[in-house]
């Protein structure tokens, strides 16, 4: 919904700005959908700690663990582009809502399963509801914002997710201690009242929209939503390994689960408490550079995570690392939007598209690297994902100077 100068195209989507009345509401709006993307966020950080927990009890190899944590991205890489498709016909609003509720229900079933394939379909389900949680709220902030303060807002909505992050572990700790169904189920009636109270919440008068296949080719052919999507991908698949192969290492270095999910919790505070400040950087100097200082700094990280032996530094790794991995995803998503922006085109799409290049980034992780791990040893995957981030450091000045000349001609 981002705002067009003079008449629309022929053909293509109208876009208009948000009414007054929901402008003046932004900052409730910018709670509401931030609470709904912290629940989503929740749902996939709270296996971490539960990890090695199911890994014992079901006889989990770490492959076999790398394709649980990994159910949960595969339905969001499902359901990403279908969901991106709904947000531009039926709504931002509408998908929130609906995809809060099928959330809700999905927590219960996690609670209750008892085998590793009954567990891998509730995540995987998850992960679609996630996703239409995410892009649908995502997308309803974005409409109702300036489009000069695009970055702020969504590394502010971001910072405020990653909480999810942080309590994720606490709610995967908890779960053990109290019993998964007491807890999953208590979560599914917050995310319940959630979607209640975003039904009640009055949004923009949206309208369905038509979608020329020229501006889609557009869209996918533009350099800018490639360079997105891979530098989102690039974070994803470091989270991916990170997410299996910490929890293990920790519990194998004698670390109990309460205290790998105070592990992931520093990790997701970091990340959140920095992520705002990368958007307002992003803003001021451009997504390229923070881009760069992103790469580089998780290329030094991906190549240390795995050298400590003792629990302290690895502790202490795995905790920064939600720093340096996470730095690329603003910036990455401003790509993306502003890519959507010159084909004129709903950015519920772009923001499908960022949730799909996530989702692919750590399955690669979860299911690939880990079986990897496995195969061979915990340096590998990191070390190979290490040179994945230099390699990307080598191609962004180009791609921005080119990126700088389509914003140009446009």
């Amino acid at each position: 919904m981002a705002l067009a100068a003079g008449p629309p195209a022929r053909g293509r989507a109208r876009y208009t700005c948000a009414p007054v009345s929901v402008r003046r509401s932004l900052p409730w709006l910018f709670v509401l959908a931030s609470a709904l993307a912290l629940s989503e966020v929740l749902f996939y950080s709270a296996l971490a700690p539960l990890l090695p927990h199911y890994a014992h009890r079901l006889h989990l190899s770490k492959g076999r663990a790398g394709l649980l944590t990994a159910s949960y991205a595969i339905g969001a890489l499902a359901a990403s582009v279908p969901l991106g498709l709904a947000v531009a016909r039926l709504g931002a609003r509408r998908t929130a809502i609906t995809s809060a509720f099928v959330l809700a229900l999905t927590s219960l079933a996690f609670g209750f399963s008892q085998s590793a394939v009954t567990l891998d379909a509730a995540r995987f389900t998850q992960g679609i509801a996630g996703s239409g949680v995410w892009i649908g709220a995502l997308t309803w902030l974005v409409g109702a914002a300036p489009s000069r303060r695009r970055g702020e807002i969504v590394g502010g909505m971001l910072g405020i997710a990653i909480a999810g992050a942080m309590l994720g572990p606490v709610v995967g700790s908890l779960a053990q201690l109290s019993g998964t169904r007491t807890v999953f189920g208590a979560v599914a009636v917050a995310i319940a009242l959630l979607g209640l109270i975003a039904a009640a919440t009055p949004g923009i008068d949206e309208q369905a929209r038509r979608l020329e296949r020229r501006a889609l080719r557009g869209l996918l052919g533009d350099r800018r939503l490639l360079a997105g999507v891979c530098f989102t991908a690039i974070p994803a698949s470091l989270f991916g390994v990170l997410n299996v192969l910490a929890p293990l290492r920790l519990s194998s270095a004698g670390v109990g689960s309460v205290a790998i999910g105070a592990v992931f919790l520093a990790s997701a505070a970091l990340e959140g408490g920095a992520s705002p400040v990368f958007g307002r950087l992003s803003d001021r100097l451009g997504p390229w550079s923070v881009i760069r200082i992103g790469l580089s700094s998780s290329a030094l990280l991906a190549f240390v995570l795995p050298l400590p032996d003792v629990a302290w530094l690895i502790a202490a790794t795995t905790a920064l690392a939600g720093i340096a991995f996470g730095m690329s995803y603003v910036p990455a998503s401003a790509l993306m939007s502003s890519a959507a922006d010159s084909h004129e085109l709903d950015h519920g799409l772009a923001y499908a598209l960022w949730n799909l290049a996530w989702a692919l980034g750590v399955t690669l992780g979860s299911a690939v690297g880990a079986p990897l791990a496995q195969a061979t040893s915990d340096e590998l995957p990191y070390w190979l994902l290490a040179l994945v981030c230099l390699a990307g450091l080598l191609t962004t000045r180009r791609s921005s100077r080119r990126s700088a000349e389509i914003a140009g001609d446009g």
